[in-house]
């Protein structure tokens, strides 16, 4: 039971409602990922190349087999048929894959959709999907899980406190300063023990307006479309697909090695996604290389809007 008076805490909204309600709540996106693996016991995982190296912690962690595929043009798996007791995890790469899943979940039989670039995607019935929502809202950490079994596992529930430094930091002393904090907090998360979403996480979540924060994203994002349409290689999949609450724009162009540098300069922080590809590949003239060396993540987060949007345009 609460208790009744003493200090006061933080003054959060409880708006009452958080996307994926419906889901199981862990505490981050890669143990999301490892809850999947626990519950099914699948004896080998295929997963690509183009993803973060975090994906392997829970593949390590649970000592099982794994293997990578390659990727085609239209970000579809070059891969055959896989075994009974395997699965195929894909990613919804920057929320823009939908039809490519849709197709997906009838070529594989056990398929796992990474919704960590994808938070506004809603899981395809019967398809094990996760999802990592402090890649679209200022939270410490947190996962959500879909599972198409009953069958729960029993967990803990974690604690936040620690894990929170880099939101204050960025709140007083800006981006910059708090970076430091942030890369503390995110290195916490590695092989964290796998437990339920904290009760911080939980009411920061409560606090966020998600339909505010889609309809943000999507102007944004259309913002910066309408004009580099026809510079980015990735629009005839953009406009095959719905716009739904994306993470960034992928602007994909030949040559975007300086555009990035004079982006950052002018201190609009874009990622690179992802370093490791090049140790795991090398630098040969791979597809994945390639989406490495030249596609940049453009912000169109709910923090934006015109002004910021024009800006980024005006450097380009």
């Amino acid at each position: 039971m609460d208790s009744i008076g003493g200090y006061f805490e933080l003054e959060l909204k409880n708006l009452g409602f958080v996307f994926h309600d419906n889901a199981i709540a862990v505490n981050s996106g890669r143990n999301a990922l490892e809850y999947i693996l626990l519950l099914k016991k699948y004896k080998k995982l295929y997963l690509p190349y183009y993803t973060c190296d975090v994906t392997l912690q829970p593949i390590k962690k649970l000592n099982l087999n794994y293997e990578f595929y390659y990727l085609d043009n239209d970000f579809l798996p070059i891969l055959k048929k896989i075994k009974d007791n395997e699965a195929l995890l894909f990613v919804n790469y920057f929320g823009l894959m939908n039809n490519n899943i849709k197709y997906l979940k009838y070529k594989y039989k056990n398929l796992i959709i990474d919704n960590a670039q994808a938070f506004y995607s809603n899981p395809v019935d019967e398809v094990l999907t996760f999802y990592s929502p402090r890649k679209f809202f200022g939270l410490p950490d947190g996962g959500f899980v879909y599972s198409n079994t009953k069958r729960k596992l029993i967990l803990e529930i974690d604690k936040s406190s620690n894990r929170i430094s880099h939101l204050i930091n960025r709140i007083e002393d800006g981006a910059e300063a708090g970076y430091k904090f942030f890369q503390q907090n995110d290195n916490k998360l590695n092989n964290l023990p796998l437990r339920r979403m904290s009760k911080l996480t939980d009411k920061l979540l409560r606090n966020i307006d998600f339909e505010a924060v889609r309809r943000k994203r999507n102007e944004n994002f259309e913002i910066l479309h309408i004009k580099l349409k026809n510079d980015n290689e990735l629009t005839p999949i953009i406009e095959k697909t719905i716009v739904n609450g994306p993470m960034v724009y992928p602007f994909l162009a030949k040559g975007n090695v300086k555009l990035r540098d004079k982006l950052i300069s002018e201190k609009i922080f874009v990622p690179k996604y992802w370093p490791n590809v090049i140790k795991w590949l090398g630098d040969k003239k791979y597809w994945e290389n390639y989406l490495f060396e030249n596609l940049i993540a453009l912000p169109i987060d709910q923090r934006y809007y015109y002004k910021e949007m024009n800006k980024i345009l005006k450097i380009i």
